[in-house]
């Protein structure tokens, strides 16, 4: 059974979405962020703070390549996971590449309210948070387009309406593992 990878920028509900996908779905759920935190043993705000993005990309690609070897996973990769085209190119090879969007006031309202945002999403930019939304969205809309086999709005609809409408579309592709 294929992978599904849900896509997108910061707070659009990979992690939210992908864990009631994964109930619905009875398949197993892996969040990329928590379990590179886990086996670096420190958050993504240290690691970026002593070693870099660079760093932090590389080992997001490392992880990346051995979460693609799974099967019937709902994976959330971080939100800068589409930078990199061997990425992309292990999701859509072995799943579906699901990309969760929202309306950039919306994601900054939802990072505020989320505790998890000093510690795993450091600032990409020296911008304000909505500046920073709006920049990065630009840049990266083009590689979440290229990348997205699907794409499903998060701002304004329920968990469960978006892992049905998930479920539904996933259901009307033919997706198959080479």
């Amino acid at each position: 059974m294929p992978n599904i990878y849900l896509v997108g920028y910061r707070a659009t509900g990979k992690t939210s979405v992908g864990k009631a996908l994964a109930r619905a779905m009875g398949q197993p759920f892996v969040d990329a962020d928590e379990v590179l935190e886990k086996e670096q043993g420190r958050t993504i705000a240290s690691i970026v703070e002593s070693d870099g993005w660079p760093e932090f990309r590389r080992l997001e690609k490392e992880l990346l390549a051995r979460l693609s070897a799974l099967d019937g996973h709902i994976v959330a990769p971080g939100g800068g996971a589409v930078l990199d085209p061997d990425n992309v190119q292990a999701m859509r090879d072995t799943g579906l590449v699901v990309w969760l969007t929202a309306d950039s006031k919306v994601i900054c309202n939802r990072l505020a309210k989320d505790d998890k945002t000093d510690t795993q999403r450091p600032a990409l930019t020296d911008q304000g948070v909505l500046d920073e939304i709006n920049t990065v969205l630009e840049q990266r809309m083009p590689l979440y387009e290229r990348a997205a086999m699907l794409t499903v709005a998060t701002d304004g609809a329920g968990i469960h309406e978006i892992c049905g409408k998930i479920m539904d579309l996933a259901g009307n592709l033919d997706i198959q593992k080479d």
